[in-house]
């Protein structure tokens, strides 16, 4: 019975520390550009093309 409490105690303090790094990463402005990474493929990059034309 004890190794469940263990257990569980471990469980919640795992889970609070991903929910506080989730409330950091939106603070610190990780989700903010929804919009750029959806298009980013459309883009070619001028390395790129020089590789391939050489």
């Amino acid at each position: 019975m004890q190794i469940i409490i263990l257990l569980i105690a471990i469980s919640l303090i795992l889970a609070i520390g991903f929910l506080i790094g989730f409330f950091w990463a939106v603070r610190s402005g990780q989700y903010d550009d929804d919009y750029t990474p959806s298009i980013r493929m459309l883009f070619d990059d001028e390395e790129t093309n020089s590789k391939i034309n050489k």
